[in-house]
Parts: structure tokens; sequence; C-alpha cells
């Protein structure tokens, strides 16, 4: 629900309220972001904050611009004609609209409207204006890069301010009451008569008053990503970001701002998601007036040129607000992301996700067509779904050091092509799946003969080779074009079920040349958009395709991303010790339904380290499951173990799937172990799992359950019955930890009392 009265605009969700005023100046100032509220908060502030003529870097600014007395982060960087680079926005107008609204060639949070070419909100559009919109010139919009559902419940508040000197910013808040989600995004549009430079081109800009607060990020390297980190915020600026071209393993593009005494279960926190899959930056800085959050595109690499009347769209922020502690914040996130951001086909935990098996752990670039068929007969007599074909199945590619772009198969390795082996496959009864890498291409490849131009290159330059490979200009439509015939004509060829798609490199040498000089500043975005354009014309053609982005694990794994794919490789590292931090720390805004793990065999080949069967399937059993092993070493009855577990993933995936998390035990707070559940929405089901030393050595004998009936009764698998009450006051009885990494899996199932 939103309200625009007297210049104060308010949202509501469920539970929150987001509130705003006009001051005396027309300047648009952030009152509260919180507990839901019905009273004008802008009353309680400081005297200063409010008061007319004041200096302006005292006021909490929803789009904060330089030069002209602020002092701190600005949102944007405008360059006008004559060389300055300064911006005030004062207030026009605000209304409030019915449904979503629309970016240009970017993803965002789903529920569109019905066309309307006034507003920047739109259904969907043909392919060629489609293209024209990754140039970003404003025109009609489109719903959210094809969202197919309307409006339902959803409402937009429309804010537009403007500088003097003629730069336009339309803020754009979209309202989910149902899972107390807010989206942000910003038009910057020129309605000057000269060409503007947008050097930095924000998308959200929050200022809280003087408090302490703590900044967690989620950081890491490859093969140990998105590790939960929280530090105080201390005077001056914080900031994580990526220069990559993508997100990358460093920094993932989400942030949580959360008070001292915030823990999982109480306290305030706010958590903040950038719809975004290419090189960003997320600052924070405190200052006399308290501190401010800015969010967007990186600067660096970035400057826009606006023509007069061109607009610029700036990536969504997706933001929820928690007075119970993290994990309530958490389970806001995932509900939103599962119900509003995730491909429809895939959307619903109840649509089963087919428990799969891929190759490259298992033979690397080392295989034939006897070798995989062997692999495929073992991983049927576990009871897996899917056989996925990984790297080094097309020509010349026996290592990393050719084959890239030729996406023919090796008659070497496969005398019948794909569609030979994916006959041979489904007439074991499983599907076929299929690791691709369309955004590069070797030097040694028929692709590169043929089309060197293709490349991202500086003129005058040694293009650099990382990992035997460079980068395709994906901002450039007939690269994009030959990128998508290809993968059309591998797609078209046999019955491919899902498609991996890798990107194991940043960009680098970045110049195209499709676009003058004074327009390189923008490849770096165009490239982005370029991606999308290629995973929407993807996921539009063959909708029933599962298709899993990767970037050397989880080197993009973002809320851009999941609005194509419904799940993404959550780390190269199988290790189930490793994975514990991994899927932890993305955990806090990422549902497990988007985190794809797999069961793998130890010694890990990423570590060498060991771990127990069950620790091993708590982890994999927690995403999306899969395996990553050469089964054929696996004697018949061991397979027949395993299967066991996937026939557990049949019968509960959907609550893994679609139930609220609640995080027991942290990996730190047990060293080496830790403990989480998921429960039903109704609380009728529940899986529990509990792995290393979070299973007691002694000083943790129960484990103290959450998110559970008191008074309802629940069985295990056992039959041993407890009371809801039990379960969150005296916890559940383990049975201590034993060997290296042990692990335990319960189900939980409310019942009759007798």
């Amino acid at each position: 629900m939103m309200t625009i009265s007297n210049g104060l605009l308010t949202l509501h969700t469920a539970h929150t309220t987001y509130q705003m005023t006009v001051d005396a100046d027309g300047r648009l100032c952030h009152n509260w972001y919180g507990c839901k509220t019905e009273e004008n908060l802008w009353d309680s502030r400081p005297t200063h904050a409010f008061d007319p003529g004041c200096w302006p870097d005292q006021l909490p600014l929803e789009c904060a611009g330089p030069g002209l007395g602020d002092n701190r982060l600005p949102s944007v960087l405008p360059e006008y004609a004559d060389g300055s680079r300064a911006a005030d926005f004062r207030f026009v107008r605000a209304e409030v609209r019915p449904g979503k609204y629309a970016l240009p060639g970017l993803p965002n949070f789903r529920l569109g409207s019905p066309p309307n070419p006034q507003g920047g909100f739109g259904g969907e559009r043909s392919r060629s204006e489609m293209n024209e919109t990754c140039r970003l010139r404003r025109g009609e919009g489109y719903g959210a890069c094809g969202d197919d559902r309307q409006g339902a419940g959803v409402e937009t508040l429309a804010v537009t301010l403007r500088d003097a000197a003629g730069l336009e910013a339309e803020l754009l808040y979209s309202v989910y009451e149902d899972c107390d989600l807010i989206t942000r995004a910003v038009f910057y549009t020129n309605r000057s008569e000269a060409p503007i430079k947008l050097h930095q081109a924000g998308s959200l800009c929050l200022d809280f008053d003087q408090q302490q607060l703590d900044l967690m990020t989620f950081d890491g390297v490859w093969a140990g990503e998105h590790l939960a980190q929280r530090r105080p915020i201390f005077s001056g600026v914080q900031s994580v970001g990526s220069t990559r071209g993508i997100p990358g393993h460093a920094h993932n593009p989400a942030a949580i701002l959360c008070r001292p005494d915030t823990g999982e279960t109480c306290g305030d926190c706010w958590g903040f998601a950038l719809v975004y899959s290419g090189s960003f930056l997320i600052q924070a800085e405190r200052g006399e007036a308290g501190i401010r959050l800015t969010m967007g595109v990186h600067p660096q690499h970035f400057c826009w040129t606006l023509e007069p009347g061109e607009s610029f769209a700036a990536p969504e922020v997706a933001m929820a607000f928690s007075d119970q502690g993290l994990g309530e914040l958490s389970r806001r996130f995932h509900s939103a992301i599962r119900r509003h951001l995730l491909p429809p086909r895939w959307s619903d935990p109840e649509a089963p996700r087919p428990v799969l098996l891929n190759s490259w752990e298992a033979c690397y670039f080392d295989f034939n067509e006897n070798k995989l068929l062997e692999l495929a007969q073992a991983a049927k007599e576990a009871e897996i779904d899917l056989f996925v074909l990984d790297d080094g199945w097309f020509q010349n590619r026996n290592s990393t050091e050719a084959g890239l772009g030729d996406w023919t198969a090796d008659p070497r390795k496969l005398p019948e092509g794909l569609p030979g082996l994916c006959k041979k496959l489904n007439a074991l009864g499983l599907d076929f799946g299929l690791w691709v890498e369309p955004e590069a291409v070797s030097p040694n490849s028929d692709l590169h003969r043929a089309h060197p131009d293709w490349v991202l290159e500086i003129p005058g330059r040694e293009t650099l080779e990382i990992r035997h490979q460079y980068n395709l200009d994906l901002s450039r439509e007939d690269v994009r074009e030959g990128i998508w015939q290809q993968l059309r004509a591998l797609l078209d060829s046999c019955p491919i079920r899902y498609l991996k798609w890798d990107m194991n490199r940043s960009l680098a040498n970045v110049y195209s040349a499709a676009l003058p000089p004074e327009r390189q500043g923008e490849v770096y975005h165009r490239y982005v958009l370029g991606l999308y354009d290629l995973q929407q014309r993807l996921t539009r053609t063959y909708p029933d395709l599962l298709l899993e982005n990767c970037a050397s694990g989880g080197g993009r794994y973002d809320c851009g991303m999941l609005y194509y794919s419904p799940q993404i490789w959550c780390s190269d590292n199988t290790d189930a010790r490793s994975r514990l931090g991994i899927q932890h720390g993305t955990s806090y805004l990422y549902p497990a339904c988007t985190m794809g793990a797999h069961f793998s065999t130890v010694p890990n080949h990423n570590t060498g380290r060991t771990a127990s069967v069950e620790a091993r399937m708590a982890l994999a059993l927690s995403g999306t499951f899969g395996f990553e092993l050469d089964l054929t070493r696996y004697a018949q009855e061991e397979r027949q173990e395993l299967a066991v577990y996937v026939r557990w993933y049949r019968a509960h995936g959907a609550l893994v799937r679609g139930g609220d998390l609640y995080r027991l035990i942290a990996p730190e707070e047990a060293d080496s172990g830790g403990a989480w559940m998921f429960v039903s929405p109704d609380r009728t089901e529940a899986a529990v799992f509990a792995v290393g030393t979070a299973l007691g050595d002694g000083l943790r004998p129960r484990l103290l359950l959450q998110g559970l009936e008191e008074h309802a009764v629940y069985a295990d698998e056992d039959g041993a019955q407890y009371t809801g009450g039990q379960l969150l006051r005296q916890g559940l009885p383990l049975p201590g930890a034993w060997g290296e990494v042990p692990g335990c899996i319960w189900y939980l199932k409310q019942i009759e009392r007798e």
C-alpha cells in the first residue's frame, strides 16, 4: 500500500514501512525504513534535518548529487556540456501506479503491468524492439524482460526529481506486500538541450541517522565464495565491489546492515541485493550526519552519454527489513526470490528438479562414448534422472588450450555426435544435459580464425589471454546472433533438458569495434545487457529447459542471473567442510533451491579432505542436489545406498525448495560443524541437518529446533515422537560426533495425538 499526502510519501508492506518527505526546499528526504507504522516520522528527526536552507550534507537524501553542498558519497555523477559536474535534485511530481515498472534490457523482480508507452511500464516487446532498448534509449520499456505475469497486488511509486541543469531522476519503488519486499530502480533522463555524460548512475542511496550499525558482506575467493563477514561501520567509507565485468568470487553484490546486538532470532536488520550481473560497487559511509549506503554499477570503466531526451535505466535493488533478526530477514528474501524472481516454470517448489550426475570430476577431459555410457549405467542404478556431459565434448578440446567457440562434437570421442549419445542415454532412461561456455573463444579455434574481430580487443595492444581464451564482444548484436545460432543448433539437434552456462574469466581488453571512441565507457554495461539478451532468447525459445548459470563456481551468483536460471553452481569446491561456510553465507539472501550442490567423492578433488557420506549428503540435499563423482568405481550395493538419498530428495525436495530456513548453528560457532533446518509453511513438516561438531562433542547434547508448532506432535522416520514444545525448548537428541566430519539428517512430520 502507498500513500501521498502533503509531501509525505509512505510505502507499506505487511510488516514494514518506508517513508519519505519532500522538504521545504523541494529535496526528497528519507524518514524511516523499519517496523510498520502509520505515523509521520519526519517530525521525529533532528531539527537540522528539516529546516529550510540547512546545509545539504546534513539531509537524508534519496538521490544525492555532488558539488552543491552534499559532500558525502553521491548516487550519480553527471558531467554537463559546460564541463561542470554537480547536481542538486528537487521534487517535480509523485504518483502511484498499478503494477510493476519495467527496465529496458534488465532483469527485475516480476509482476508487470499492461503496456503504457508514457510511463516506462509495459508488457513484452518483440526481439527487434528489445535490441533497440538494449541501447537504453528510454523508449516504451517492456515487461521486466518479458515477464508474463501481470500486476497482482503490486503497486509502484514514481517520484520525479530534477536538477536545474537538466538531469532528471525518476525514482521507482515497487512494493511486494506479501513478502515484505520493496524494489527500487532509477531512470536518469537528459532534459537539457545538450549531451550529458554519466560517470556514475547509482541504483540506491539510503541514509540512516547517527547510530551504530554493522555491515555484513559476503566475500571470499574461488572455491571459497560468499563467506559471511560482519564488522562495525566506522568513520569514513567501507566498500566492496568488482571491476571484473562480472561480480566475481571476491564479493557478492548484496549486503546487510544490522544493529550490533542483532542475531539470528532478534534485532533490526536491513538486506539489499543488486539485481545485476556485472561490475558493481557497494559503499557505506559514516559521517557527521549518520550513515549512507549506496549501490549500483561500478563507476570505474563506466561513462554513459545521454543525448537530449534519452534515458539510462539503473539496475534494480531489492530491499527487506526485519526486526526479528537475520533469520527472518533471510526468509523474507527467500520467499520474494522464489515467488517473484525465478523463472515461472521453476518457481513452484512442487515442480520437481532432476537429480543429476555431472561428468566433470568423473572424467575431466579424458573420455569416450563407451566410458560415458558406463558412467550413465551406474547413474541409472543409483536412480539418478539426468546425465550431464561437462567440458571436453567438442572438437579439439582435450585441455583448456583449444576449442572454445567450436560447438561441434568431437567425432573421436562421440562418433555419432550429441544426437547419438543422447539417444543412448534416453534408452537407458536418463535425460541429457550439456555444458557450454558461450561467452569465450579459444585463440586456437575455427571461430576465432573466422571472426578474430568478434573478441574484445583494444587497438594497438596485445590481447590478454586468460585461461587460454578471449572474451567475445557480447555488446555487439552480430556477435550475439552468431552465438545464438550456435546454441540453437545444439539445442535443436537432440532433446537436451539441462544446460550449464559457464563463464571462466574476467573481462579484459574491453574495447568494442562497434562503438566510437567517445562511447567506449559504455561497453562493460552493454556486455551485461548482451548477456541478458542471449539468456532471454534462450529461456523464451526453450521454456522447459533447465538452465544453470556458473562462473568458475559462484563468480556470477546474483539476482540478475536468477531471473533467467533457477539455480546457480554455488562453488567449484564440493568439499563438505568448505561447503558449510559457502552455503551458510549464500543462505543469508539466496534460497536453497538456487544453490547448485553436489555429492562428491573422498578424498575431495579440491581439498583432499574426507567427510562421511551423511555429511556430504546433508550439504548436497540442502541445495539443488546432484552427484559429481565416478560412480563406476562404486559397487552395486554402494550405488543402491546412494539411491536411498535420491528417493529421500524426491520425497522431501519440495520441503527444501519451498520451506522456511532456520540456521540453528553457524559454522563459525561450531568450528567445523553446523546445523540448519527447513520447515514447511504450514509447520507440518521439517527436515533437520547437522554436520561435524554440531552433532555434539560432549558440550552440545541436544539440538534446539525452531519454527515448529508448539502444541503439535511430530514423529521422525524411526517412529520416535516429540511435541513441538519439546523440540523447541529441549531439542532433538544428538548421537554425538564420531569420525571425520560426521552428519545426520532427520525428517519430522506432524501427526495426530495418540
